[in-house]
């Protein structure tokens, strides 16, 4: 078994596509040193910049109203509760202006698949944003949500895709995607879109020339060859349409929601992102998800695959509902990146460099330690 996986690791350090058998097989193996070694050697392989990237922006939950129900998030409401809402149109404007102030170029924007509101209403919103913050990227509306759209105004998928668009939309998370195999999305969840249909949603969008993340939330009822199914649809998408410019993966928060599945920690993390840049060889950019893992572990995590270290992200209301949610400041986050020895660099969604220094002017060639043999 051992030869085994060292070929396999060998094939993906050469840059050699995995087959689908390769990376279950990956996924069985808990050697996590070798994972790690093998997963760094392909980001230096692909990143050998001398930096490491992180972004500034800001998760902003318009509305917790939600017409889905998943066993799994503690944040959603239904629309009668006394605690849902959708946010005033001036608390948004306050939300975006302290994001700029503190930097930030883009807002992430995600809510419930709320039943009543209408396209219209989210062209508006996009357009009086738009217009008001014409420098600021809005990153908006997860696939399901999207899909969501879709059914409740009764239009062309396409149609919706572009009439946001043409209002404001500038790139597409990826959340929402859970895992992309229906036999666990139909278990954990209830309308809300199914494998096939959060991957048209990506591609279509991808096709009208947009750009947007890929996700993967695991350790619930998954197997292992699930999160391999979940990896090699978002890597066959990519094939196709190339419109993907990163993935990100995190551990199930259990807290009150799904409390009889125990916790999965920071070895379970690191294995799972290790397999992933492994995997995904057409996918540019990893980004370390120290959000749920903390500072310590997403610092780790640009070892295991990861060549980005994510957002400042000054406001999380999801994962926090969950009763676990880490903060870092913008310094601790420079600091992860410099102590791990490369040099932090801010970047926008579509990993341009914004910050106020180009390149070819970072000192010295500070790239990490280099990748130890894989059979070491």
């Amino acid at each position: 078994m051992s030869a085994t996986i060292d070929h396999i690791l060998s094939k993906a350090v050469d840059g050699v596509r995995l087959t689908r058998e390769d990376g279950e097989q990956l996924m069985a193996c808990r050697d996590l040193h070798k994972l790690g070694r093998a997963a760094h050697a392909v980001t230096m392989r692909l990143h050998p910049e001398p930096y490491r990237t992180y972004n500034i922006d800001r998760n902003i939950n318009y509305t917790n109203v939600c017409a889905a129900v998943c066993d799994f998030c503690a944040f959603y409401r239904k629309s009668g509760d006394t605690d849902a809402y959708v946010l005033p149109r001036e608390e948004l404007y306050q939300k975006i202006e302290e994001t700029i102030a503190l930097g930030g170029d883009q807002v992430l924007m995600q809510g419930g698949m709320h039943p009543s509101l209408k396209l219209e209403w989210y062209e508006e919103l996009l357009r009086d944003l738009r217009a008001k913050f014409p420098t600021v990227n809005l990153h908006a509306f997860s696939p399901p949500e999207i899909w969501h759209f879709h059914k409740l105004n009764k239009l062309p998928l396409e149609t919706v895709l572009r009439r946001l668009k043409d209002a404001g939309l500038g790139s597409l998370p990826g959340g929402g995607g859970e895992i992309l195999v229906d036999r666990v999305r139909k278990q954990l969840t209830k309308n809300k879109a199914l494998a096939d249909e959060w991957i048209e949603v990506c591609r279509v969008w991808h096709k009208l020339g947009g750009k947007g993340s890929a996700t993967m939330m695991f350790g619930h009822i998954e197997t292992d060859a699930e999160r391999i199914e979940h990896l090699d649809r978002i890597r066959s998408l990519q094939d196709e349409t190339g419109g993907f410019t990163a993935f990100i993966c995190w551990t199930m928060q259990p807290g009150h929601k799904m409390a009889e599945f125990p916790e999965h920690g920071a070895f379970e993390y690191l294995r799972t992102q290790a397999v992933a840049r492994l995997y995904l060889d057409n996918v540019p950019n990893i980004q370390s998800s120290w959000v749920t893992q903390g500072a310590k572990i997403g610092q780790v995590a640009l070892f295991f695959g990861a060549n980005d270290m994510g957002s400042l992200m000054i406001e999380e209301n999801v994962v926090a509902s969950a009763g676990t949610v880490h903060y870092l400041t913008l310094e601790q986050i420079r600091r992860s990146i410099s102590e791990a020895g490369w040099e932090p660099r801010q970047r926008d969604v579509f990993y341009r460099l914004i910050d106020d220094r180009p390149a070819s002017q970072v000192a010295g060639p500070r790239r990490g330690p280099e990748p130890l043999p894989l059979t070491a």
